[in-house]
């Protein structure tokens, strides 16, 4: 087929666990002919949620079924409270009981929590079977779907429960962000800041002149911020797969991101939500430490008030939210590890960042 030839592609480049990251508008329909060539066996199951499927899933398993697969649709409920392990049970119960051996391909049709959670479904199912991306939200397309993370949520904490399971294909149509809710998308959006902060003072500067073609979903802009983002995100999971080391950065605004989440049940932010005030009050902990200019911190929660994200953080129980902190999957021998912004586009790790001055900010962005 015509676009076929044409793919535009990322590679991840991981050894044996190689893949590529391809991108496309408009083509969800060349995904079976797209794969094909990866996957050896004709067992495909796509796990999604209702929303989504009720979109994209007749086209993923049309796709699918005219490329010579047997294909199969699994739909989890919506939301970050179903990323765990009663809803991996339900997917392994399906699995189960129709037979599917370990020659089955798992399919991801969906955004950052089916992704995670098919992934982990993927890693763990007869000890790991093939596992493919097809993210459905800026926050998937950008940020989940590239690097091989998946878990899902424990109460008391988030991401507690995962593996490392790379995909064969992350398959990126930019056309389904078309039917994603506005708040998604600049929930999402988050994390397209974060790669600016971490890695890239020009992408962020192309941001803060570009949010209004970002956000009224010109293909052009929407091409280059994807395409940035997962070309860092590869660079980085190329250098420390495992997160031994540099792939922490990818962790900025994390730590209270994630600790907010679970101090609010995972009800009253979206991640990209959580995730934006985590980074505004990394960056007030830097400038405190003089590490950080007022200039550039100003400029980073600047950019992420004008994205129509919260920059403080909700009224919510301190002691708990500090308390989760410490439960932190990246804590290393009791001390809690902050990425921190030295200037736009660079970042370092600390682990003597004074409890009472976290404390400090946290109250001080408390509404």
């Amino acid at each position: 087929m015509p676009k076929i030839a044409k793919i535009n592609k990322l590679t991840v480049g991981l050894g044996e666990r190689s893949y590529d990251i391809v991108f496309g508008s408009g083509w969800l329909e060349q995904f079976g002919e797209v794969v094909r060539p990866l996957l050896s066996e004709k067992s495909v199951v796509i796990i999604s949620n209702p929303q989504i499927a009720k979109h994209y899933a007749d086209s993923a398993i049309a796709s699918l079924r005219q490329a010579g697969f047997e294909p199969a649709l699994f739909t989890i409920p919506e939301g970050e409270k179903e990323k765990s392990l009663d809803s991996v049970r339900k997917c392994y119960d399906f699995l189960l009981e129709r037979n599917y051996a370990r020659q089955t391909t798992i399919v991801a049709l969906g955004g950052g929590v089916i992704g995670d959670l098919a992934g982990f479904v993927a890693a763990t199912y007869l000890r790991g079977v093939a596992f493919v991306q097809i993210p459905t939200s800026l926050l998937a397309m950008v940020d989940s779907s590239v690097g091989g993370k998946v878990g899902v949520n424990h109460p008391l904490g988030k991401n507690m429960i995962g593996a490392f399971h790379q995909p064969r294909l992350v398959f990126t149509d930019l056309a389904l962000l078309k039917t994603l809710a506005p708040e998604e998308f600049r929930a999402g959006f988050a994390e397209v800041i974060k790669h600016g902060v971490i890695r890239s003072g020009e992408l962020f500067e192309y941001l803060e002149g570009n949010l209004d073609a970002i956000f009224d979903l010109e293909p052009e802009a929407l091409t280059r911020i994807v395409r940035d983002c997962c070309a860092i995100k590869a660079r980085v999971v190329e250098e420390d797969e495992r997160e031994t080391g540099l792939r922490a950065i990818l962790n900025y605004g994390h730590t209270l991101g994630h600790a907010l989440e679970s101090a609010t049940n995972y009800e009253q932010l979206r991640h990209g939500e959580a995730i934006a005030i985590g980074m505004v009050a990394a960056a007030e902990l830097a400038q405190r430490l003089s590490l950080l200019s007022r200039q550039e911190a100003t400029r980073i929660a600047g950019l992420i008030s004008r994205s129509g994200l919260p920059i403080r953080f909700p009224a919510v129980d301190r002691s708990k939210l500090l308390g989760l902190i410490k439960k932190d999957k990246k804590v290393r021998d009791g001390k809690v590890r902050f990425v921190l912004p030295t200037k736009i586009g660079e970042v370092t790790i600390r682990d003597d960042v004074d409890g009472g001055l976290v404390e400090e900010v946290v109250a001080e962005l408390n509404d």
